[in-house]
């Protein structure tokens, strides 16, 4: 037993470095931290910043959690931002339970519940907007959270990080959770630069270790084996991927085209009832499909397969009633809810975001619980959502991503396989990949092995962007701001390295110089006499076989059937007769064909005559000659040696003889001539005459050469530099050319832009200020607003999308008129921001305005349920933002508000917010 003095010991070691907050923190928690965890903790309460670079599952929140407290603690506020709503929603939930409901607030384009409260999560856009807007809101804030940060990649969404992180007031501290990227430290050092002292904290260790397998068939192998301590891609991997290589070059050699099913591949619902033998369920199963997702649950449906007890299901179907009480018994019957919870009474279960969101959320709830054990999900279930499972299985290893099927990258494998293992259920997680014809392990260990990827920016100005910021703090500053962007930052970064080459280069350029110094004289000048009398010679060349070869064209074109000419080179060279011009099925020229002197027909072609031709005699081709026959080839190929018999035709004009006049030179002006003045002031020139004339001009072409890729080096230091703040300009121009900006000042028109938050900003503050809205009802004008939130997902979709016919077909005939204008301005000012219209989502938008049913609607438009949902909300999204910026008094601020009551019912009005 232990003495109190070294009880005390034991507890004054576990606690050294802890300020009170994170002592009473640790209090909160059954289990000790990880030193990461504790050493961002301590930087946060010593008043840094941190980054917390750690892999999915690692437990990097509960670093957020302590911004949190630590707030509560010093009377502040903490403002916690996630990506997706999704998890906006599970945050709240999971903060309230902790803090209770008076001291946690929700902000999301969904939600809005208690947002002067001193801890509010909120969607990363909210905040941006808020920063925007100056709200009142910020006063006290301390602390922002600013979970998955390495959304700041994202091509679309991106922007929205490094605006926040640029614009928040100095004396926040922000808290940056990353996966793990292998430029942490740079990303850091830029947070450093633009947010102050800022603790990088990268952790690479998984809590749960991970194993690698492949389900091969009916058997589970171990990607890896241990072979002298050292890890080795599995020997009988590699046997069953060269058997199959072997089987499938048989197989072509004996002509049988048709592929067959692999013997080594395994179905789904045999995949899953394997897991479950080998004691590896609950198991997120990869498809980047929503309908094989759908499909995979059918299939063990069909197959029988049953993964819960009575008491499981009982529960399960409590859970399910109570969560869907509040859908309309007509909705769901739509949306399949007696299939979908027997599926789930099975313990199986699909999550996509083609899925209704409240189906989502029951299907997360009942998985975290434990109650579904095995779920088929595409790779959005792997951002962010805290839904870890023993056991992860990728179906294939390679994707569509809209425009053709592209690998997983390492990041992607890294991602998807971050959800296995639940930290303090499971000793180990499981990451299985199913065999698939053409599978290689190497690749495979490859994708396994690789756990980092970097940060790239996708940071650029938007409209809205430049009219906020010209108005917060004029456009001079407004450019500094923005040059301290992690885009800029990178591109410095790249241009530091460009730079040093540069240099060199330029040190390099000195030695040269004075390697080629001729004390007769500037042999820089007499070189550049060298150099531009072998690049008119090269000129002049080209000049003149473009001639001769257009030459040669014509007088291909004038030949006839009968005359014989000769073809001057190749192996087709000698004496033929044309038997057919070949002017009608002509691609790059004339295609003639001829009986050679050697009695074969033969198509030539342009490319066989680099001079012209012209005939040497003419025969007569008898009316039934038959190129096919020997005989009659034979009979004209001596009619041929009859008529030429041994007349001297003489040499065959090559190239060179049709280049050669004598006279071209002797005209003043002309090309010849001004080589010829060339070459005589070059034989005048004092190097000519030096006796290592040829050694300096050896170090002048280095010369010439490095001079060149330094001048290109210039120019890519020059692209890269100030970037940013060029774009930014740019967007100005564009802004100051439609009135949005008048110099240092934002006009009325800009006001309103600066309201508009939505990837079409300008094209939107354009449709209002031309009023081509005011005639409209409200569900045409949803109809029309949702053309500017709407992209089809698959663009080459040949179908034109339906629309409603009258007012609503005129305004959006004139919003692809103004779209079109737009194009203009912006390519006249170096821009490619903004893109056509989608009318994909016009006529459900209409329909659901004007109060059809769910099932009408979807069956219409032929959409699916979660697909609807979601774009009804971002549709609600910027009609409540288009309410706020039209005129007063105006019809259109009067029926957006109409709009957003007409289209927020039944499944989309649901809030998921507990």
């Amino acid at each position: 037993m232990t003495t109190p003095a070294e009880r005390y010991a034991a507890f004054r070691d576990k606690h050294a470095g802890s300020g009170p907050a994170l002592t009473s923190f640790r209090g909160l928690y059954d289990f000790e931290l990880d030193e990461f965890q504790l050493d961002a903790c301590r930087a946060l309460e010593a008043g840094d910043g941190v980054l917390v670079a750690a892999p999915t599952g690692s437990g990097k929140t509960v670093v957020g959690e302590f911004a949190v407290h630590l707030a509560l603690e010093q009377g502040s506020k903490c403002f916690y931002t996630t990506p997706i709503k999704a998890l906006s929603n599970q945050k709240y939930n999971d903060l309230v339970r902790r803090y209770g409901a008076p001291k946690v607030g929700l902000l999301t384009g969904d939600n809005s519940v208690n947002g002067d409260a001193p801890i509010v999560v909120m969607t990363t856009e909210v905040l941006r907007n808020m920063l925007y807007a100056g709200s009142t809101t910020l006063a006290g804030l301390s602390h922002v959270v600013m979970d998955e940060v390495h959304y700041l990649a994202d091509r679309f969404r991106g922007a929205v990080w490094e605006e926040v992180i640029i614009h928040l007031p100095e004396s926040v501290r922000v808290v940056a959770l990353s996966a793990t990227v292998s430029n942490a430290e740079e990303f850091g050092e830029w947070l450093g630069e633009v947010r102050g002292d800022t603790t990088v904290i990268v952790d690479e260790h998984r809590p749960v270790p991970l194993w690698q397998h492949m389900l091969v068939g009916d058997r589970l192998y171990d990607l890896f084996v241990d072979e002298d301590n050292r890890p080795r891609i599995n020997p009988s991997l590699m046997r069953i991927s060269r058997d199959e290589q072997r089987l499938a070059q048989a197989r072509g050699r004996r002509g049988y085209s048709r592929p067959r099913r692999s013997a080594n591949g395994v179905s789904r619902s045999d995949a899953i009832e394997k897991l479950d033998s080998e004691g590896l369920l609950p198991a997120i199963t990869f498809i980047f499909s929503r309908a094989g997702c759908d499909a995979a649950v059918l299939q063990c449906l069909h197959a029988g397969i049953r993964l819960t007890t009575d008491s499981e299901r009982h529960e399960i179907r409590q859970i399910v009633d109570e969560r869907t009480a509040h859908l309309p018994d007509e909705d769901l019957s739509v949306l399949g809810y007696l299939e979908w919870r027997d599926c789930l009474e099975r313990g199986l279960a699909a999550h996509h975001a083609g899925m209704l969101p409240a189906f989502k959320e029951v299907v997360e709830e009942l998985f975290t619980r434990g109650l579904v054990k095995a779920v088929f999900a595409t790779e959005t279930l792997a951002l962010g959502i805290n839904m870890p499972a023993r056991s992860v299985v990728i179906e294939k290893l390679d994707k569509w991503n809209g425009e053709t099927h592209a690998d997983l990258t390492p990041g992607e494998y890294t991602q998807l396989t971050g959800r296995a293992g639940r930290r303090g259920i499971d000793v180990e997680g499981h990451a299985v990949v199913a065999w698939q014809p053409g599978t290689d392990p190497v690749a495979v260990a490859g994708l396994a092995s690789t756990r980092t990827y970097p940060l790239r920016s996708s940071f650029r100005p938007s409209y809205n962007m430049a009219v906020n910021l010209v108005g917060q703090v004029g456009r001079e500053r407004a450019r500094t701001l923005l040059e301290a962007s992690f885009a800029q930052f990178q591109a410095d970064r790249a241009v530091v390295g460009i730079a040093k080459q540069l240099r060199r280069a330029e040190e390099a350029l000195d030695g040269y110089a004075e390697a080629m110094t001729c004390h007769l004289g500037d042999f820089q000048e007499y070189a550049g006499m060298r150099r531009e009398l072998s690049d008119r010679e090269s000129d002049l060349s080209r000049q003149r076989g473009t001639a001769r070869r257009a030459q040669a064209v014509r007088s291909l074109e004038a030949l006839k059937p009968g005359d014989v000419i000769r073809v001057p080179g190749g192996r087709r060279a000698g004496l033929a007769v044309i038997l057919d011009p070949g002017l009608t099925m002509r691609t790059e020229g004339p295609s003639p064909l001829v009986l050679t002197i050697g009695k074969q027909v033969k198509r030539l072609s342009a490319a066989d005559f680099p001079v012209p031709v012209e005939p040497v005699e003419r025969l007569r081709i008898p009316k039934g000659f038959n190129p096919r026959a020997p005989k009659d080839r034979a009979n004209l190929v001596a009619t041929l040696h009859a008529k030429i018999g041994d007349r001297d035709l003489g040499r065959p004009v090559r190239a060179r003889d049709h280049d050669a006049d004598p006279t071209r030179g002797s005209t003043p002006g002309s090309p010849e001539w001004e080589i010829a003045e060339l070459r005589r002031k070059l034989r005048a020139h004092p190097c000519h005459g030096c006796d290592e004339r040829e050694d300096h001009a050896r170090w002048a072409e280095r010369y010439h050469k490095l001079l060149r890729e330094t001048d290109g080096l210039r120019r890519r230091v020059e692209s890269r530099s100030h970037v940013i703040a060029r774009t930014f300009d740019r967007v100005c121009g564009v802004l100051d050319q439609l009135g949005y900006l008048d110099g240092e000042t934002v006009t009325p028109e800009g006001r309103r832009l600066s309201q508009l938050y939505t990837e079409l900003d300008l094209l939107t503050s354009e449709c209002l200020r031309a009023g081509i809205w005011e005639n409209l009802d409200a569900a045409e004008l949803a109809a029309c607003v949702s053309s500017l939130v709407f992209e089809s997902r698959q663009a080459d979709d040949a179908r034109p999308p339906k629309i409603p016919a009258g007012a609503a077909k005129e305004s959006l005939a004139a919003m692809v008129r103004i779209f079109a204008e737009l194009e203009d301005i912006e390519r006249d000012h170096g821009l490619s921001f903004i893109r056509e219209p989608d009318f994909g989502f016009a006529w459900a938008a209409f329909r659901w305005a004007k109060g059809h049913s769910l099932d009408a609607v979807l069956t219409d438009g032929d959409l699916a349920a979660g697909d609807f949902v979601r774009w009804v909300k971002q549709l609600l999204d910027l009609l409540d933002q288009i309410g706020k910026a039209a005129p007063r008094g105006g019809k259109v601020k009067q029926n957006a508000a109409k709009a957003l009551d007409a289209l927020r019912r039944g499944v989309v009005a649901y809030s998921s917010v507990a």
